[in-house]
């Protein structure tokens, strides 16, 4: 891997002082890209979430937590006490090597160290700086930051879940990861102009607005209507049918997006007429008589197994697929031969299969190229290199 082609963000420089999940997954992005990450833990506690298990791989003092390793390949550790004078030199030196920083400390905290922005930038100002808050500018600006309370807070939660029942939080902790993608994208643009300009930058991606800035149609159409459609399950609130359905077995998806797709539905559910009816002719129609469509499709959709169902409805050229456990999942013959899934040898965990990162590069899966760290793995490297 080491001998393939030049990546992207091959020669650029990472110091992560990020910890938990939206600054590590930041990092990783640019990590998978070829740049070279050096992540700066606490040498004896580490990364928070190196303790979140169980599940763990490996054993004894030497496991690692699946959640540590889920965002934090394609990076170096070294085990540092920032409140050590030593320690805290050797982070500024690496500082003014470094093309970008990240962090996502308590705001204010890193100054106080000599680590913000304007001490480093007078040692290297071309510095892409970036720090991940919990809210930025404004009432607000000096509370941290957390997944669960931002999804609560920002509208997540308050469109998740069924009609009548719980509100519930996406499964992963999506504030988290959008937040890092967002970041890793200003990053990647501040990277993009200093290349023009030389000039460094300072860049706040905060956590409640990061979760605001993907509330996309539900968000817009609120400012639109002054209507919360509040929870709707698995449905969606301008375009029917697109939902899950019940079969004799197990749930499916079905996603019609336009009226072609609807006509062949509804003939491979053995119901052509429904395309025909005046109630169901154009989306808006199917819309405002949502409940009666779908109570005549789960009527036939109930007689059959779902992969029947859904080998048809795709033959039609009607978006389908069946709702998969992650069993389902990593048993899927499209990702067990898109390369997503590698084989790596981790230094304490042993061999692991992992995720590898979604992108493409000149038609190429951008591998894995060292599995996540261990505690101060690379503590005793001397980083020449970043000098």
């Amino acid at each position: 891997m080491e001998d393939g082609p030049r990546l992207p963000l091959e020669g650029v420089k990472v110091l992560d002082l990020s910890r938990v999940l939206a600054g590590p997954y930041a990092t990783m992005v640019l990590g998978d890209l070829g740049a070279d990450v050096i992540k700066v833990e606490h040498p004896e506690r580490g990364d928070d979430t190196r303790h979140w298990g169980p599940p763990f791989a490996g054993e004894g003092e030497a496991r690692e937590s699946a959640y540590f390793l889920a965002v934090n390949r394609n990076k170096r550790s070294i085990g540092v006490d920032l409140k050590d004078p030593k320690g805290l030199e050797r982070v500024e030196k690496l500082a003014a090597g470094a093309d970008v920083m990240i962090e996502n400390w308590r705001r204010g905290a890193l100054e106080k160290l000599g680590l913000g922005y304007e001490a480093l930038r007078e040692t290297n100002p071309g510095l892409v700086y970036c720090s991940i808050t919990g809210f930025g500018p404004g009432p607000d600006e000096e509370r941290p930051g957390y997944d669960f309370l931002v999804q609560a807070r920002g509208g997540v939660m308050g469109t998740t879940g069924q009609p009548g029942g719980e509100p519930t939080k996406v499964g992963v902790a999506i504030s988290d990861i959008v937040c890092g993608l967002f970041a890793s994208n200003a990053i990647l643009a501040a990277l993009h102009r200093r290349a023009a300009t030389g000039a460094g930058a300072r860049i706040e991606v905060p956590l409640f607005e990061s979760t605001l800035g993907w509330l996309a149609n539900r968000g817009q159409e609120y400012l639109i209507s002054g209507e919360d459609t509040g929870l709707i399950g698995n449905a969606h609130p301008s375009i029917v049918p697109y939902q899950t359905f019940d079969a004799s077995d197990k749930p499916l998806v079905v996603a019609v997006g336009n009226n072609t797709q609807f006509a062949g539905l509804c003939k491979v559910v053995g119901r052509p007429g429904l395309a025909e009816d005046e109630r169901y002719a154009t989306n808006p129609d199917r819309v405002a008589n949502r409940e009666a469509l779908i109570q005549e499709l789960q009527e036939e959709f109930r007689k059959r197994p779902a992969d029947d169902w859904v080998e048809e409805i795709r033959a039609a050229g009607v978006p389908s697929g069946a709702v998969n456990t992650l069993a389902d999942v990593f048993a899927d013959d499209h990702v067990l031969g898109s390369g997503i899934l590698q084989d790596v040898d981790h230094p304490s965990a042993g061999p692991l299969k992992m995720l590898a990162s979604p992108l493409l590069v000149d038609g190429d899966r951008l591998p894995i190229r060292h599995p996540p760290p261990s505690l101060g793995q690379h503590t005793d490297e001397t980083h020449d290199d970043w000098r």
